[in-house]
């Protein structure tokens, strides 16, 4: 699953840096918010193996030198470790990405030199799936052991009907604390539809026949889109029994979430089966047609089913839960594909104020004070004498999300989601506002956040 569009990495990122210290250096002071950031398995393993980070397992020497790049990079500041074995995970050239190739030892080892440094943390990524297999419960606790240092793992969905699938995920933090680790689940705190675009091909490229054609480049790829014979055998492959994605290759069931032709503006919002119906041809017709007006940037997608009050119940049985932990915003990185980045305003929108499920207060120590000591952060997380001013100022009876849009505005012309929202009156940074009177002022007051000096190490309890 690729998530950034390459022409917007190649055409809006300088890359003048080449360590984890030189990008540090290159972002200080330059941050609105708080941000810290984590070692990536795959960036150090690429760096060390090259082409052969995507076909194989280290040899001693590489391991060697890809503990060197961790330990530079956590001298550095750096939060953390994080990593993925997940099989959505792949790169640009189809390939799983680098972490995917790593041995157990590879990864265990890696982790554990985490030990030697104050206020650090792991991420991880097992699997994507309803249950985990025995093999992720054990892994993810000996990294936590291995590091004596928190995991928590992306990511855990919850409604009223995979409640139980949920608990039962959660007992992976009771395996790890009965082997001297502590592991916790990243949970998304609401459903949001999945975004797609033939622009990205992110997904879609998982159905036969599609990958070579989404990794096209775009010029290519619009005029793939202009041979009715060509798409024609695309959808073939979509409808194929080999499809394991054939109840998204549903044409019909699709949403036109949004558009950029001014002649496609009737379409937004509506379902791909009803323009069908109207205009007398076939949803893979509609769809296509659509999408070249748009030079493929037409997002569309999944409807999920309506919350219920007993989802966001069993969602809050979650958060309460010392095992889970509310997040999984992803920073946007899925940047035309997922929408989970306005959690907070969700959940205080509908779980809060119009559900009045959870008490405002409760809500807010999940979304601040919690994840704050899961990570060791100092003096952030709470309001109290001496600690760093990290305010949002907010309205009880407004807070909300605004509906999910696409802006089309990254480097390359490539589009992200986006969503504004109600109810937030002034943001502070670190005593400086960045929000006044529901605007973005000029402030960057954000501090890059570094282990040691900015955290201390997490209880394992």
């Amino acid at each position: 699953m690729r998530k950034v569009p390459l022409e917007s990495l190649r055409e809006g990122v300088p890359w003048n840096w080449t360590s984890t210290a030189e990008y540090f250096d290159e972002i200080e002071g330059r941050l609105g918010i708080n941000a810290g950031f984590m070692v990536g398995h795959s960036a150090i393993r690429r760096v060390v193996m090259g082409e052969e980070s995507t076909a194989r397992e280290a040899k001693p020497e590489e391991f060697e030198a890809m503990q060197a790049l961790l330990r530079a990079g956590l001298e550095a500041g750096a939060l953390g470790f994080s990593s993925s074995w997940a099989r959505t995970h792949n790169d640009a050239d189809g390939h799983m990405v680098p972490s995917r190739y790593a041995s157990r030892d590879e990864l265990v080892d890696l982790c554990g030199t985490l030990a030697e440094y104050e206020g650090t943390s792991l991420e991880f990524i097992p699997s994507v799936g309803p249950k985990f297999e025995p093999w992720a419960v054990e892994l993810m606790a000996a990294m936590s052991a291995a590091a004596q240092r928190p995991l928590n793992w992306n990511v855990l969905g919850v409604n009223a009907k995979n409640l139980a699938e949920a608990q039962g995920k959660l007992e992976a933090g009771d395996y790890a604390r009965a082997h001297g680790g502590r592991v916790v689940a990243l949970t998304v705190p609401m459903s949001f539809p999945v975004y797609l675009s033939f622009r990205s091909g992110f997904v879609l490229d998982a159905m036969p026949g599609w990958e070579d054609v989404m990794g096209l480049p775009l010029a290519e790829k619009l005029e793939f889109f202009d041979d009715e014979d060509a798409l024609a055998k695309l959808d073939e492959g979509a409808q194929s029994k080999e499809n394991g994605l054939r109840m998204l290759a549903n044409w019909a069931n699709l949403r036109i979430n949004d558009v950029v032709a001014p002649e496609n503006e009737e379409y937004r919002g509506r379902m791909v089966g009803e323009i069908a119906e109207d205009e007398g041809r076939s949803s893979w017709q509609v769809l296509t047609s659509i999408a070249r007006a748009d030079e493929l940037n037409t997002s569309f997608g999944t409807v999920p089913a309506p919350d219920t009050d007993d989802d966001w119940k069993a969602r809050i049985e979650v958060w309460r839960d010392r095992r889970a932990l509310i997040g999984a915003s992803d920073a946007g990185a899925h940047l035309d594909l997922l929408a989970s980045f306005n959690y907070a305003t969700e959940v205080l929108g509908k779980a809060v104020r119009q559900r009045k499920l959870l008490p405002m207060e409760e809500a807010i120590n999940l979304i601040t004070d919690t994840p704050a000591q899961l990570y060791g952060l100092k003096e952030r997380g709470r309001i109290a004498d001496g600690w760093k001013a990290d305010v949002v100022v907010l309205d009880p009876e407004t807070i909300g999300s605004h509906d999910v849009r696409m802006r089309m505005d990254l480097p390359g012309g490539a589009g992200r989601l986006y969503a504004e929202a109600d109810g937030i009156a002034h943001v502070l940074v670190n005593g400086t506002g960045i929000v006044r009177d529901a605007k973005l002022t000029d402030a960057r007051t954000g501090t890059l956040l570094r282990s040691g000096r900015d955290t201390e190490t997490a209880s394992l309890d």
